[in-house]
């Protein structure tokens, strides 16, 4: 990965509340500003970049090499998956070491051009694949993502410490599912709370960058392999996503765009 300026991590606490849709889109509106981007997706057990993108189930890496593989272009930006490289009804029944070590493989066997962003979608959570991508990769800082909920927001929270735990700047904060606009009327209502995201951005004092609504057609989007980017560049929704994109260039801008160095973890029993 020394040929990638700047990886981001995005993360939550818990699933569901939209981190990957929130990571497809943000990676198209960084290329969309005129950046070269690439996306891996982290989450072992549950990849879906390749159905967001559109991929055919059929598409294989390209080999470079002995060990190497080329990442595959969809949309115009470079997406590796572990979806990639076995079927789409096998499910990983494995244990953390091996869902892991697989994740290494995409690691360090990808052949990545030369990237200015590297979109990094993670599984929800705390765990091995939380730990091997601190250890192992530079990441530059991490982008929140939540509801405004107060058990989303609880999950969130645990998030941005493990970060800290492993010094790796948190960015930003997205709000997904603000507020729900009825696709009939247009109505607006915020069915699971508000100010979650502003509080939290308050007690960790990392910038809320977005805050997208509970919209219909964002989901149809990404359902589609069409993501919301794509499916509307000029609509409200693909323009929050550019200026979260734009305040996380000019946050790393401000960094040097400087890769933050490996942390040492280790384990204590106090």
């Amino acid at each position: 990965m020394q040929n990638i300026k700047n990886i981001v991590a995005v993360a939550s606490g818990k699933g569901g509340v939209g981190k990957s849709t929130t990571t497809v889109n943000l990676a198209l509106a960084m290329a969309a500003e005129g950046y070269r981007v690439g996306i891996l997706d982290a989450d072992i057990y549950g990849p879906s970049m390749g159905t967001m993108l559109g991929v055919a189930q059929s598409t294989r890496p390209e080999p470079t090499g002995e060990n190497s593989m080329k990442p595959v272009i969809a949309h115009g930006i470079e997406v590796m998956s572990i979806a990639f490289l076995i079927d789409d009804s096998q499910p990983m029944v494995w244990r953390g070491p091996m869902a892991s070590g697989a994740l290494q493989q995409l690691i360090t066997q990808t052949d990545w051009s030369d990237l200015d962003y590297l979109f990094v979608d993670m599984p929800p959570g705390t765990g091995d694949i939380q730990l091997t991508i601190s250890q192992k990769v530079p990441v530059s800082g991490a982008v929140i993502v939540t509801t405004p909920q107060d058990i989303a927001l609880l999950d969130a929270r645990k998030g941005i410490e493990m970060f800290r735990k492993v010094d790796i700047p948190v960015l930003g904060i997205v709000e997904n599912m603000s507020v729900h606009i009825c696709s009939n009327c247009g109505h607006t209502e915020a069915i699971f709370g508000n100010g979650g995201g502003e509080e939290l951005s308050r007690t960790y004092e990392a910038p809320l960058v977005g805050q997208l609504p509970l919209k219909l057609a964002i989901r149809e989007a990404v359902d589609s392999g069409k993501p919301t980017l794509v499916a509307d560049p000029q609509g409200a929704e693909s323009e929050i996503y550019r200026s979260i994109a734009r305040q996380l260039a000019e946050g790393l801008k401000a960094r040097g765009e400087q890769k933050t160095a490996m942390p040492n973890i280790s384990i204590s029993t106090d």
